[in-house]
């Protein structure tokens, strides 16, 4: 009996340093959204874009908005507002995700409604191919800035939330959303061979949405699935990985990589009226952030993360919205101050890439 018992503790010892493990990730795995202040072009914060590169993030995911480019019709595309972030990322040796979303007035199925989807999608995908020209490996950017290391932009996520009237006031979303997809999937095939389509990130019942989306005949249409996996506890953001890969399994998709592309967890707990549901307070967000990557780093080959940003990089302590307590680094008082996540951030990003 006392043998046994032996050979179990020994068992159980041995095997604790193993279990506790984190296993290494690929170098691009990790990465932060930029938005907010970061990107706002009357603030100056190109030094934080430095502080970006040094945290470990090798990617910045970021806005395009469609109507910041074309405001006015089609045709000429203004491309100030995305070479900005472009080329601050490419001078630290960062990727850029955009997520190409914002229906201009023009061509809004209804004019009058914010979150409208296009009247016509082929406007959209004329936009996307102007979007490659600039920006991917034949891009015009690159050959007017030759004192910046090319860093081609090949993945795109069409749409950010669509599954919320928020971003897609027609609902239910799935058939329109899909419409949308394949011709941006066509557009950008067009432009680039080998560039990739990211599906807007879904949150809240994102299985639910994901299958509507293959319902509506859209599994051809993307390279990649990203969820929002927005809860209160980082177990659960596995839980929600696992029940989008459920979905993935039964349509045939179970080679696709998996990418979350925005995870949070906002230190607003008691600081504004604006509740999410999963808020906390700075330490909160530290540890949760930790036992969030650690857990998606174990889940990574198992369910084929491919790439996990957190949002957000830079937000401002001052709006109603949770999210403004979201940042890695933060205005407060006419000043930035890094949250304790940010020292976090780092550690576990080189803890993961060894």
């Amino acid at each position: 009996m006392r043998s046994a018992l032996a050979v179990l503790l020994l068992a159980l010892l041995t095997a604790a340093p193993a279990a506790a493990r984190t296993p290494a990730v690929p170098s691009d795995w990790l990465g932060v959204v930029a938005d907010g202040p970061l990107t706002d072009p009357a603030a100056a914060h190109d030094g934080e874009w430095d502080l970006v590169a040094d945290s470990g993030a090798a990617t910045a995911r970021t806005a395009f908005y469609w109507r910041d480019g074309q405001p006015a019709g089609p045709g000429v595309v203004d491309f100030t507002p995305y070479d900005r972030v472009v080329l601050a990322a490419a001078r630290r040796g960062l990727g850029v995700l955009p997520v190409v979303h914002g229906t201009p007035d023009w061509a809004a199925e209804a004019p009058d409604e914010f979150a409208s989807a296009p009247r016509d999608p082929a406007d959209f995908g004329r936009f996307l191919e102007a979007l490659v020209a600039r920006y991917g490996p034949s891009g015009s950017l690159w050959r007017e800035h030759p004192e910046v290391r090319r860093r081609p932009i090949r993945d795109w996520q069409v749409w950010n939330e669509p599954n919320l009237t928020r971003y897609w006031s027609r609902q239910p979303f799935a058939r329109s959303y899909v419409r949308l997809l394949r011709t941006a999937r066509r557009a950008l095939r067009r432009a680039d061979r080998r560039a990739r389509v990211i599906l807007a990130g879904l949150p809240n019942e994102s299985w639910v949405a994901l299958r509507a989306i293959y319902r509506a005949g859209g599994r051809r249409s993307f390279d990649a699935v990203a969820l929002h996996p927005y809860t209160g506890r980082p177990r659960n953001v596995v839980r929600l990985a696992e029940f989008a890969r459920r979905v993935m399994r039964r349509y045939g998709d179970r080679r696709k990589p998996l990418w979350i592309t925005e995870l949070s967890w906002p230190a607003a707990k008691g600081k504004t009226d604006g509740t999410v549901g999963f808020e906390t307070d700075d330490r909160g967000q530290a540890r949760r952030l930790r036992e969030g990557l650690r857990r998606l780093a174990v889940a990574r080959r198992r369910l084929r993360i491919e790439r996990v940003y957190w949002y957000t990089w830079l937000s401002a302590e001052a709006g109603p919205s949770s999210f403004d307590w979201s940042g890695l680094r933060r205005l407060r008082g006419g000043e930035v101050v890094s949250a304790p996540a940010l020292g976090v951030f780092r550690s576990m990003a080189r803890r993961l890439s060894r």
